[in-house]
């Protein structure tokens, strides 16, 4: 049962969501730090052994080739297909908006400054496997690198116990258009990215969600290759006043609430009449779904419905909550919006529930969790771009700058910076 509170449990409740996330990372430091240790010095033949470990079973070739890609095809419903392919068009169509162009700069005569913008050459793709295989979150890591011109798309999934990867992901990988996918995943998987095996390349930059396991190895070689984010477990955040419909709130909360037990789903509500309706409807429909049980506990532990005084009040907790998504279910949504500062996607109106983003509308899926929306953004074009910057001065102009310049060097005591522009004069 989802609890109900009052405003003032607030803090409590901030505070339990930050200990969700709170794992004891010694121990697993030092299991991911082995991991990643023996990869780097073992390559293939301790990618071969963790995979045989973890996930039972023995891969002579880790690379699916491409009868495997063909004969996905052959397999998959034409109409999954479809939609892969429709879902495709709005992630592509969305994220070409994000581009940005190389520029020059005439500041004045003499003084050329620019910034060039190429693409990152390499990149590492992490799909998970088992009961959190999505191929949206293939479309949602490729598409984006794709239309930043990423020449080299690396994918590692790890793969069932037969030794194969999930007819829609190699589907959807195709489509998005991975160049390589690789029967991996694990810390094992990120270190063969990092480092390179006599299989798989080595990529410059990782992206893609993982467990435990993998967040720690991506925080590891962090600065080695770039890493878009360490996502923690997912969340949902409802802002509702009165006029809602409880069906829908019970609904999207119990849509987050199956993806982990860690998954936290909330309501801020000024009316105690909704709140009760939530309840009432999320002891309703929980016996119709497959995933009961992680509903169940998920909303137990980490769910609430807060009782707040005013919408003013509601939107005050949202911020101060910073969530990965936000529904906001009231009577005029566009108001409120105006007063949000933090949260990862927004999600306005009453037939925008969060599924839709995470399969299909356009935007990332891949959000920041656990209050980093504060300073943390959607993954985007942008993460696969890197940025240079470009500075001329011809004679004339350095002359006319360098009084400041050797100022500026003197007092920071560097004699050497002061004199590389006095010997040109």
């Amino acid at each position: 049962m989802i609890p109900i509170i009052s405003q003032n449990e607030n803090t409590e409740l901030l505070t339990k969501l930050i200990q969700r996330t709170q794992f004891d990372f010694n121990r697993i430091n030092a299991v991911v730090e082995e991991i990643v240790g023996n990869v780097k010095k073992y390559k293939d033949d301790a990618v071969r052994k963790y995979t045989n470990a973890f996930d039972g079973i023995d891969i002579k070739d880790f690379k699916v080739s491409q009868k495997e890609i063909d004969d996905a095809f052959l397999r998959i419903d034409p109409k999954l297909e479809g939609y892969l392919k429709k879902a495709l068009e709005n992630i592509k169509g969305y994220h070409q908006k994000q581009m940005i162009n190389s520029f020059t700069i005439e500041k004045e005569k003499g003084i050329m400054l620019g910034q060039i913008v190429k693409p990152i050459d390499t990149v590492g793709i992490y799909v998970p496997g088992g009961t959190a295989s999505y191929p949206s979150t293939v479309l949602m890591n490729a598409v984006p690198a794709k239309i930043a011109g990423v020449k080299r798309l690396v994918m590692v999934t790890p793969p069932n116990k037969e030794g194969k990867i999930k007819d829609s992901i190699l589907v959807a990988a195709k489509l998005a258009g991975v160049d390589e996918i690789y029967k991996v995943g694990g810390a094992q998987g990120i270190a063969a990215l990092t480092y390179g095996t006599e299989t798989i390349p080595k990529v410059h930059k990782i992206v893609g969600p993982g467990n435990i396991y993998v967040a720690i190895a991506k925080r590891l070689v962090s600065g080695y290759v770039g890493i878009d984010m360490i996502a923690g477990p997912s969340e949902v955040l409802i802002i509702a006043d009165g006029q809602a419909n409880p069906d829908y709130i019970a609904a999207d909360l119990m849509a987050q609430a199956e993806h982990d037990v860690l998954a936290a789903s909330i309501l801020l509500t000024n009316s105690m009449e909704l709140a009760k309706k939530v309840q009432a409807s999320i002891e309703k429909q929980i016996d119709q779904l497959e995933r009961k049980k992680i509903i169940n506990d998920s909303l137990s532990n980490y769910g609430a419905i807060v009782i707040t005084s005013s919408l003013d009040a509601s939107i005050n907790i949202a911020n101060q909550l910073a969530p990965e998504h936000l529904e906001i279910l009231t009577e005029k949504p566009l108001e409120v919006l105006e007063k949000i500062e933090n949260a990862g996607a927004i999600f306005l109106g009453e037939y925008t529930p969060e599924p839709v983003g995470d399969y299909f509308a356009g935007p990332n899926h891949t959000l920041p969790t656990s209050g980093t929306a504060r300073f943390a953004s959607a993954l985007s074009t942008l993460d696969f771009l890197k940025k240079t910057s470009v500075v001329s001065y011809d004679k004339d102009a350095l002359r006319e700058a360098s009084e400041a310049i050797i100022g500026l060097a003197n007092e920071e005591g560097l004699t050497a910076h002061a004199n590389a522009i006095k010997i040109r004069f």
